[in-house]
């Protein structure tokens, strides 16, 4: 169902495919087959990966698995009954996305531009599409070249669950796409050692640890989807709205969208300080 009918992603069904496996493997212990198990064994389950010293991030990603198991399975007439509906989700920290600082974005550009030849292309590309799109890496690395052929002021990405949207580019990704293709043949935009695929996440990670050292930040800090968080935090700094950044970032519930408020927060106590006529009579000694 999740390929056939929501398109889901490889990584995706591997990982519905892991979580329900170590269900089902729980579940036989107790005698039962997951399919019909009971809400006892749900919770009892549940309680296991806490005592096992998993996260909540881990237990609230197990369980939406199940629910989505188990709505399949009462949809399909398996089950009569849904027995995650009475199951309560682990709470969650509610933890700030790191981001880069303009000043370090620049410096990671700085230091791809140094990178020997054809790697140097291959990094500034990516960065700079990656942080004037905001786009995950994996779409990124999807790219066709046909996709920035031209002088696209768009770009045209499938995303989660096969989802079209626009992303507008910037001058600087178009110009470095453009340094990147020229004469060059060949269906991706960032192909791999085998031009016939696209690159890997970990052969684009390798070039970007190396940057980040060059750059002389610690490549720890630095990932692809670091570098969309640092654009959907420069862009709400600088007076973008939530709304429009959903529809940038490609989230389907805007409340996903919400983790950036931080910047918002930050941004309306500027606005106070700069503008509130008391703020600004205490500044000024009045």
């Amino acid at each position: 169902m999740l390929l056939a009918e929501r398109n889901a992603a490889a990584n995706t069904l591997a990982a519905y495919r892991s979580d329900l496996e170590d269900f089902a493997g729980f579940a036989a212990r107790r005698g039962e087959a997951p399919a019909q198990a009971r809400v006892a064994t749900l919770r009892a389950y549940l309680a296991s990966l806490s005592a096992a010293g998993r996260s909540a991030r881990t237990a609230a990603r197990r369980l939406s698995a199940l629910r989505r198991f188990h709505r399949f399975l009462l949809r399909e007439g398996v089950r009569s009954d849904d027995p995650t509906e009475l199951l309560d989700a682990p709470k969650l920290p509610r933890g700030l996305p790191k981001y880069l600082s303009e000043q370090e974005v620049d410096a990671l550009l700085a230091a791809a531009a140094g990178r020997p030849a054809g790697l140097a292309e291959v990094m500034v590309a990516a960065l700079e599409i990656l942080y004037a799109t905001g786009l995950r890496i994996s779409e990124l690395l999807s790219l066709p070249r046909a996709a920035l052929a031209g002088d696209a002021a768009v770009l045209m990405v499938r995303g989660k669950g096969g989802k079209e949207r626009l992303v507008p580019l910037s001058d600087a990704a178009r110009d470095a796409a453009a340094a990147l293709t020229a004469g060059r043949k060949g269906r991706w935009l960032f192909p791999g050692r085998d031009p016939r695929r696209p690159l890997t996440r970990q052969g684009f990670a390798q070039g970007l640890k190396l940057v980040a050292l060059e750059a002389g930040i610690d490549p720890a800090r630095v990932s692809p989807h670091v570098l969309r968080h640092s654009f959907a935090s420069h862009m709400l700094a600088r007076g973008a709205d939530l709304r429009s950044l959903q529809l940038l970032l490609g989230h389907a519930d805007i409340a996903t969208t919400q983790i950036y408020t931080h910047v918002l927060a930050e941004r309306l106590q500027r606005l106070v300080e700069a503008h509130h006529p008391l703020a600004v009579a205490r500044a000024s000694g009045g």
